[in-house]
């Protein structure tokens, strides 16, 4: 498997950034990115499963705009939609969760390796400031 290739298949495509060990997929997060979408995902994950009128009635937009956020969750993978009769019902997808949950990790000790190195960077430029002071 290559840096550009999903575990789960070619859909979602993983993109390793710049200066960074940490392998993110950017529609994946781009998904969750935006506030109304992440309370949408929210419900999903508590619920176990909803639809774009349970959903609406919780949140403070309407039903077509729920459907148009669970449309960008289903593309990105992280949601899996099943008829039922006119409308969908939407579940979360346990792959995609565990994914996100393996980046936030990724990230984070990406975040830690360069923090440990900037606390060194700053140290020894303390050490050397007090070693000039000493000898001057």
């Amino acid at each position: 498997m290559t840096a550009d290739e999903s575990p789960t298949s070619g859909r979602y495509p993983q993109l390793a950034h710049r200066g960074s060990s940490a392998v993110i997929d950017d529609e994946l997060w781009a998904a969750v990115g935006d506030p109304t979408r992440r309370r949408v995902f929210d419900l999903i994950l508590a619920d176990g499963i909803a639809t774009a009128t349970t959903l609406s009635d919780r949140l403070p937009v309407t039903r077509q705009a729920v459907t148009k956020h669970l449309a960008v969750l289903d593309k990105a993978g992280l949601v899996h939609s099943t008829p039922n009769g006119r409308e969908k019902r939407y579940r979360a997808n346990a792959e995609q969760v565990a994914r996100i949950a393996e980046q936030l990790t990724a990230v984070g000790a990406a975040w830690d390796r360069r923090l440990t190195r900037i606390k060194r960077i700053a140290e020894s430029l303390e050490n050397a400031a007090s070693t000039e002071k000493n000898q001057g």
